[in-house]
């Protein structure tokens, strides 16, 4: 297993440990160049098959990482990014640099979270959710970005970027909105790696 499969990048201090990881691999490390730090594990292959299994070891990944000192900033890769050699993938943080900066700035001390609101089968709801939502939810969060509407029982489906030290807050209002809307359902999910605030594109070496 000689190529690199990675997770995300960040700028803190590198990391070595033994995991579950994609591709059957048991060992997750860091590829340095200057400052950035790319977490990845070794594979057999460029091109990896998305699986349920694979996807979950590259989330949980994510979530040691995330977890680790009370709380490191990493920018999260989709998954599938692998290249051939190291000297490969430093050429790739070598020229995205400024982009995972600014990506790290942006999500820096920061966490993602998910909210779906959902109506029962031929219920009518009242569109003032969406206000309600809203003003309870967006002066907590740092950013929020709309999701696919894919079920037309889906009143709402939003991600919400959340400082680490706004978390408790966050959740305290989602329940509050659970208690004042008992006939919806509230889906709230997460913490996870910021993917819907970042947008820095890597090409894999195929």
């Amino acid at each position: 297993m000689t190529n690199r499969y990675v997770y995300g990048v960040m700028a803190d201090e590198p990391v070595e440990f033994e995991t579950d990881a994609v591709g059957g691999a048991d060992r997750v490390y860091t590829v340095s160049h200057r400052r950035l730090n790319a977490v990845v594990s070794d594979i057999d292959t460029t091109d990896p098959e998305e699986t349920d299994e694979d996807a979950q070891r590259h989330d949980d990944v994510l979530r040691e990482i995330m977890d680790r000192d009370g709380g490191r900033t990493i920018v999260p890769m989709q998954f599938g990014m692998a290249f051939e050699s190291d000297r490969a993938l430093k050429n790739v943080l070598r020229g995205a640099r400024p982009a995972f900066r600014r990506a790290m700035n942006d999500i820096d001390g920061r966490i993602e979270l998910g909210l779906k609101v959902v109506r029962e089968e031929d219920a009518d709801v009242d569109d003032v959710i969406e206000e309600a939502v809203a003003d309870r939810l967006e002066p907590i969060a740092a950013q929020s970005v709309p999701n696919d509407m894919f079920s037309d029982r889906l009143v709402l489906n939003r991600s919400y970027l959340v400082d680490r030290d706004d978390r408790e807050a966050f959740d305290e209002a989602v329940v509050d909105l659970e208690d004042e809307y008992d006939d919806l359902m509230f889906r709230y999910t997460g913490p996870f790696a910021p993917y819907s605030f970042v947008d820095v594109k890597i090409g894999a070496q195929r």
